[in-house]
């Protein structure tokens, strides 16, 4: 059991680590959370593409069945925000959804979906943590049925209804990275009218050998196909191993900077529209003056999409997400949902050319650029270099006064002429990470050369 360590709503480890017995030992542990909890509703068990994780969801089933819970299992790999969309839809006490989103084909994970279908907050893992518990099973008699479940039309549906989109005329073409994107998401675009043109939407448990992270150096094939004019693509999308995250790549551009998407949307949704926008502290002030513009109000969170879902929840946010491709719309689950942003983006660009949006939206508010670098860091020097660094804050960055201290996820720098830094804490890996954001692309890599010369001497 000392080896089970949950992190941001699970527990995510390499195959050495992540093995059956101790799966059980996780699925123990969530019945007796949602024992505790007095439900008694059906739980569903999704699962990735990962050549091990429908063998790990069939050993969480069985040990939530055998403590007398009903369970739902899919029909296939899905992805994380389809099930999180069918616990509501249906019902359900919670899910175990089998993933290791984005990281190699190496690992695996489990986390924990509550009954609201948002990711579960600090107090709900830390309670699952404390029952860890090898299994306990009912005699047969008392067990709950398994059994497999279509969960994929009904948010298919439900996409439909929220983002009223007619892609007739659209080519879109969707990368799923080999992951559970496949089969969903290029269908649920089809299902409005797009064309499609498919990449890597065949499974494959190892990624192609690479981790299924929608990032640009991941993304090559994709963008080469939508920036070739000879093709007639009008945009490009990927999601992750799970589909959790979307990255989009437009025909001017490339792949697009997550915060510039995050934007794009936003606009698009407030032609039709009105609601607060909740982002995390690394994500664009561009946000900000979109919002001012309608005026509506921004709320600002510490990275991590739990806390988006809990302040989307409070101020009933009309979008919520954060710059590493997660988002979420009023109206659907406060989960992230690349299937479903899919859709949006594809509806933005029926509406206005992704790459003309953008531009109309610089022009209007401002343009920004922004960056990120991280800095080794061992877990336990985290804490300690932060505490250091409160006492290390410059009065300039770059040449401009500090104007603000921001302390809500690390510590972030807001400097007089509207740029700024953010040192904070990754809570994944063992390093620091260093924003920032600016007019220009030079003026950012000025500002993170200063960043990591006032982090690497105090690690």
């Amino acid at each position: 059991m000392d080896r089970i360590s949950f992190g941001t709503d699970g527990w995510r480890a390499t195959l050495d680590t992540f093995t059956d017995d101790r799966v059980r030992i996780v699925g123990q542990a969530v019945a007796d959370h949602l024992d505790a909890a007095g439900h008694d509703d059906p739980v569903a068990v999704g699962y990735d593409a990962r050549e091990t994780s429908e063998g790990f969801a069939e050993s969480l089933a069985e040990v939530l069945a055998g403590n007398g819970f009903d369970v739902l299992l899919p029909e296939r790999d899905v992805p994380t925000p389809v099930i999180a969309y069918g616990i509501v839809n249906e019902g359900l006490s919670g899910a175990c959804m089998v993933t290791a989103s984005h990281n190699p084909p190496e690992y695996n994970g489990v986390k924990f979906i509550p009954s609201d279908g948002a990711p579960a907050l600090p107090a709900v893992t830390e309670d699952i943590v404390d029952r860890l518990a090898e299994p306990d099973l009912r005699p047969e008699a008392e067990r709950g049925v398994i059994r497999r479940h279509d969960f994929v039309s009904a948010h298919a549906a439900a996409a439909r209804e929220l983002v009223d989109a007619d892609l007739d005329g659209l080519t879109v073409a969707y990368d799923a990275m080999h992951g559970s994107g496949r089969g969903v998401t290029d269908a649920l675009l089809e299902s409005a009218g797009a064309e499609v043109r498919r990449l890597r939407c065949d499974r494959d448990p190892t990624f192609g050998g690479e981790s299924p992270e929608p990032s640009a150096e991941h993304l090559s094939e994709l963008e080469a196909l939508v920036t070739d004019p000879d093709n007639g693509i009008d945009l490009g999308v990927a999601n992750d191993g799970d589909a959790d995250r979307i990255a989009v790549v437009t025909p001017d551009r490339g792949v697009l900077d997550a915060n510039l998407f995050y934007a794009a949307c936003y606009d698009r949704l407030l032609e039709t529209d009105s609601g607060p926008a909740v982002r995390t502290v690394s994500t664009t002030f561009l946000v900000d003056r979109i919002a001012e513009a309608h005026g509506q109000e921004v709320f600002e969170t510490p990275v991590g999409f739990k806390w988006v879902a809990e302040a989307m929840g409070e101020h009933d946010a009309l979008f919520g997400g954060e710059e590493s491709g997660g988002f979420s719309i009023r109206g659907h689950v406060r989960e992230k949902d690349g299937v479903l942003m899919s859709l949006l983006a594809a509806d933005a660009t029926t509406a206005e050319p992704f790459d003309a949006r953008v531009d109309r939206l610089l022009d209007e508010h401002g343009h920004i650029a922004a960056g990120k670098v991280s800095i080794d860091c061992p877990d336990d020097r985290k804490a300690g270099v932060l505490d250091e660094l409160e006492d290390h804050i410059p009065e300039s960055v770059d040449g401009h006064a500090v104007a603000k201290v921001v302390t809500l996820d690390g510590f972030k720098l807001l400097l007089e002429n509207g740029s700024w830094l953010l040192v904070r804490p990754s809570g994944t890996e063992p390093k620091l990470r260093v924003y920032a954001e600016a007019d220009a692309d030079e003026r950012v890599e000025s500002l993170l050369v200063e960043g990591r010369e006032l982090v690497e001497p105090l690690v």
